[in-house]
């Protein structure tokens, strides 16, 4: 968990420090749906998150892909059905992703490390720690304010 010492020794929990996804109160890890992504020709590599939307923090969640497709590949509405249909057949509905999106570039660590917790922060608005971590900072940019994920 990721927590934070307060002034007074006490705790702040804020949440999971890794990546597993709870939409719907049901745990899913990322590589569960890394692992049928992988299997799409046109999807060189991609980012798995939960997102919060909703009038109140925590009211309610979903699971949102960003996906970098090989090169000229645009990413349509019968490449979202195949992603979504190949998630959904191995995996649980669960696992689906509510919303896909195309960028170009994905946030890495120095050690080549693909980010989710950094693009988790950037979508929903909050600042990301040790950006000075990432080999590729700009790419943040990228996630910033996207019309598909507002509420």
């Amino acid at each position: 968990d990721w927590a934070e010492i307060t002034a007074h020794d006490g705790l702040v929990i804020h949440g999971r420090s890794d990546a597993t996804l709870n939409p719907g109160g049901v745990r899913i890890g990322t590589a569960e749906i890394y692992r049928q992504v992988e299997q799409i020709p046109e999807v060189v590599e991609s980012l798995v998150v939960e997102q919060t939307i909703g009038e109140a923090a925590g009211t309610d969640s979903r699971v949102v892909l960003f996906v970098r497709l090989r090169d000229g590949v645009v990413l349509t509405d019968p490449l979202q059905a195949a992603i979504r249909a190949r998630i959904r057949e191995h995996t649980s509905p669960h696992h689906v992703p509510r919303v896909i999106v195309a960028v170009a570039d994905l946030p890495r660590t120095i050690s080549g490390k693909i980010t989710e917790l950094a693009v988790r922060e950037v979508i929903h608005g909050r600042p990301v720690k040790n950006v000075d971590a990432l080999a590729n900072p700009a790419a943040l940019a990228l996630f910033r304010d996207l019309p598909a994920l507002r509420n």
